[in-house]
């Protein structure tokens, strides 16, 4: 495993080639804003999701009539990831491991790069197989809220009436539940979260900041590419994920055939598709 730090003059970003997983975000005056990823709650920090964010019906999926295993949020979280390139601003990581749930011949990078306050998290998906795949990705960072969660809230772009998709267990069920109306600014419980996370699959928002109630610094995630949100947390535990997903969970009763699940991307071969989120640390 190898740490690889970018900066620019507002912010220091170390990265590990272990997941390729951010590891942590400090600002100009050395503030850390990532969760520390203390097993006692948490043992992650920023996972990456690849090829599904979320859970799957039957952990699997159907493709060209053949059915490939898939757990939850795919299977990279652990391995190790090729260092491809360093500067002092950027950095890409490159994987191509295969398994039988996902046996196509691929790139995926990772290239976080700084500018100011701004890290940009790009992902790039390239199709080196014979045959077309279909894929999705999502990211789980973890930002730190080292007093609770009920310190904090998370303002939204635009007014939303904030449905949350119920979960049972890893999957969506029908069921939403209205957790505010005509607002932009969600104050957290960790009543919330006493299930698992808050699922929005119908936001106009394309970005939300997260500020606390006791001091003016904030941390704000743009997700242009993102049709879906989730915010995450456990109980007592002082993080909150703020979660841009290119799938939602699957529904109880989704279609196995996985380009008919919502968020999927078919890639062709030798084609690159790119999704990408932005950070910025106030």
């Amino acid at each position: 495993m190898k740490l690889v730090t970018i900066k620019s003059e507002c912010l220091s970003v170390t990265i590990s080639s272990k997941g390729a997983e951010i590891q942590s975000i400090q600002d100009k005056n050395g503030v850390e804003r990532m969760y520390n990823g203390d097993p006692a709650f948490w043992a992650n920090r920023a996972p990456i999701l690849f090829p599904v964010a979320g859970g799957l019906r039957n952990d699997g999926y159907e493709w060209q009539g053949k059915w490939y295993p898939m757990p939850k949020h795919g299977f990279i979280r652990p391995l190790e990831w090729q260092v491809e390139n360093v500067e002092e601003n950027k950095a890409t990581f490159l994987l191509q491991e295969k398994n039988e749930g996902f046996p196509f011949e691929y790139d995926l990078r990772a290239t976080f790069s700084v500018k100011q306050n701004h890290l940009d998290v790009q992902y790039a998906v390239t199709n080196r197989d014979e045959q077309p795949f279909c894929f999705s990705i999502g990211s789980h960072e973890a930002y730190a809220t080292p007093t609770g969660i009920e310190d904090y809230e998370v303002v939204f772009d635009e007014e939303e009436t904030l449905a949350h998709s119920v979960l049972d267990g890893a999957l969506n069920t029908h069921e939403t539940v209205i957790v505010a109306e005509n607002t932009k600014v969600l104050p957290l419980k960790y009543e919330y979260f006493a299930v698992d996370a808050l699922v929005f699959r119908s936001l106009k928002s394309r970005a939300v900041t997260l500020r606390s109630t006791k001091h003016d610094r904030t941390v704000r995630v743009e997700f242009p590419d993102h049709p879906f949100l989730l915010l995450w947390t456990k109980p007592r535990a002082p993080y909150i994920c703020i979660e841009p997903w290119c799938n939602g969970p699957d529904f109880d009763d989704a279609p196995f055939q996985i380009d008919q699940k919502p968020g999927f991307m078919r890639v062709e071969k030798g084609e690159t598709i790119k999704r990408h989120h932005v950070i910025t640390i106030d």
